[in-house]
């Protein structure tokens, strides 16, 4: 395997574990990150695919424990199937417009100038909100309501928009729904685990043709390094909303976008 595609495989791998739950936008980033190492194509697509499935591997690890007692009493106790069912609720309105949208997306909004736009549009927004004196109404996720759920799946149609962030337009939509930060940042955690699964599942059936014996390697280096990456920056944000808010990352997609205005706009 050539080092070049391993330091690829590396960088990519790391750029989406860092950047797939908190709210800058991985594939705004993995978009940049694929021109500036002229890594794309249908082997990119390929790729994008194993680098997801490895940062909600991540999630499902860490929220394991309470995965499980979930699943486990899904059926005899109401508050947890209620929880489930918030869940999904918030699910369907990305997953539904996203379906039909879909090809649409991938095929004229996926570019650095668009991603760049999306990335301070989305800055300048979570900064407002921020500046917006907000009571917490409800400080853990598991109080959620039903209109809440719903509040936070609309927001997530945001997030079609390359460069938005999945992550941020949840936990913005939260925020102005009345959760805590934390509260917020941990359902928009288990909510990207239905999300970015069906995401990989039908990426993957789009692009199972690609898969080859050979690729394995680079595949599989891209896996580990978004799992590893993934879980650090998840436990890194849950600790940093604890005692801060999100104005310091919304200045870092501002500079960010800037930046790469300057540089694809030449």
């Amino acid at each position: 395997m050539p080092i070049r595609d391993i330091i690829t495989a590396v960088v990519m791998g790391v750029v989406e574990g860092l950047t797939e739950f908190l709210p800058i936008s991985s594939t705004g980033h993995l978009i940049i990150t694929g021109e500036l190492l002229s890594f794309n194509g249908e082997m990119a697509k390929l790729f994008d695919v194993f680098i997801q499935l490895g940062a909600i591997l991540a999630v499902v690890w860490i929220y394991r424990s309470k995965l499980f007692r979930l699943a486990a009493t899904m059926v005899s106790d109401r508050p947890a199937r209620d929880f489930l069912l918030k869940i999904g609720i918030a699910f369907l309105p990305a997953a539904g417009i996203g379906f039909f949208a879909h090809k649409f997306i991938k095929q004229y909004l996926f570019g650095p100038v668009t991603v760049a736009g999306a990335l301070i549009a989305g800055g300048v927004i979570m900064l407002f909100i921020e500046s917006r004196r907000h009571k917490d109404k409800i400080n853990e996720m598991e109080d959620i309501t039903f209109t809440i759920a719903l509040i936070v799946g609309f927001a997530q149609v945001l997030a079609l928009f390359p460069g938005v962030s999945r992550a941020g337009a949840t936990i913005m939509g939260g925020l102005l729904a009345g959760m805590s930060r934390k509260a917020s940042t941990e359902f928009s955690f288990l909510l990207a685990i239905p999300v970015m699964f069906a995401a990989t599942l039908f990426d993957l059936a789009k692009n199972y043709s690609l898969l080859t014996l050979h690729d394995t390697g680079i595949l599989a280096i891209g896996f580990v390094t978004a799992f590893f990456s993934a879980l650090l920056a998840i436990r890194w944000l849950i600790k940093f909303v604890s005692s801060h808010d999100f104005k310091l990352l919304a200045y870092y997609r501002i500079i960010i976008g800037c930046v790469v205005f300057s540089v694809f706009l030449k």
